[in-house]
């Protein structure tokens, strides 16, 4: 398949590999060049913006930091949909606003492409393993047609409704997260200040019904201190306010949501430590 890719950071760039070695072609392109110049040796081919990856492809997928990346990616001068997209596939894979995926979907719709909303969550290493989550949102023919492609760099591959969808189980899911990494953070604050051994800790409770992703994946880097990040913090604060916001208009509370936003704003907003992996929510305590 022809595949136009757009934004090639952690998670980009290793779907990227697994779409080239699943042997589909490739047009890519980033703000920053370099983080192409892998692709490019693999094969892919560099465009000089979003524009010219819609001329070469017939579905392009856009995994950006932000929602007004998104914006830029599709609404702003040599966007996609400055592009002829008619009878073409748009997939964002940013976690962002449903709001901005339904914008998004009208948008296309009008100039006939088919669009989805499709976030991943399984951070760096489901995206270099190929075993990420995907969240589907949007035109459910243009699903079932990608659904083998969505296959190539994902195990779990799920349709949830129209336009938002994808971006409104994303947020479930960054809501789940939020509760695990505070509560394997305060757990490793607690058990260190207790005098206990941190591995052998991480391997009981790991083995116990307090078992989770972020304590098995996250809580060993943590110990070696590496806080490199499978996923930014300052994208996960993003989530997390893009969340408490969604359920402001649907007037529900989240107050545990709400506590872990506030500790990410004070790692990211004061601290300045946002290109830290989220499991450097930690340095809160441990310098």
């Amino acid at each position: 398949m022809k595949i136009g890719f757009i934004g090639t950071g952690v998670m980009g760039n290793a779907i990227c590999l697994n779409l080239l070695k699943a042997d589909h072609q490739l047009w890519v392109y980033n703000r920053t060049k370099s983080k192409t110049d892998n692709l490019v040796a693999q094969g892919a081919t560099w465009c000089e913006n979003p524009k010219a990856v819609v001329e070469h492809a017939d579905t392009i997928f856009t995994i950006v930091g932000f929602p007004k990346d998104v914006e830029q990616v599709y609404f702003g001068d040599n966007g996609i949909l400055q592009a002829d997209v008619k009878g073409k596939n748009l997939v964002d894979m940013t976690t962002s606003k449903p709001a901005l995926a339904q914008k998004i979907f009208v948008a296309g719709e009008k100039q006939g492409a088919k669009v989805l909303d499709a976030p991943v969550s399984g951070g760096d290493l489901g995206a270099k393993n190929g075993t990420l989550t995907i969240m589907v949102g949007g035109d459910e023919s243009a699903y079932q047609n990608l659904e083998p492609v969505f296959k190539d760099f994902g195990k779990q591959v799920h349709f949830f409704g129209p336009a938002g969808a994808g971006q409104n189980t994303k947020m479930a899911n960054q809501i789940m997260i939020a509760g695990t990494m505070t509560g394997m953070t305060e757990m490793l604050v607690y058990a260190k200040k207790a005098g206990l051994d941190l591995t052998a800790v991480l391997k009981t409770v790991g083995a116990g019904s307090a078992a989770n992703w972020s304590l098995s994946n996250y809580g060993p880097r943590v110990l070696k201190g590496d806080y490199t990040p499978g996923f930014f913090s300052k994208h996960f604060l993003k989530d997390l306010r893009i969340a408490l916001e969604t359920a402001k208009e649907m007037k529900i509370e989240l107050p545990a949501t709400e506590e872990a936003k506030k500790l990410y704003e004070t790692l990211v907003d004061e601290k300045h430590l946002g290109d830290l992996g989220t499991q450097g929510l930690i340095k809160l305590w441990w310098q």
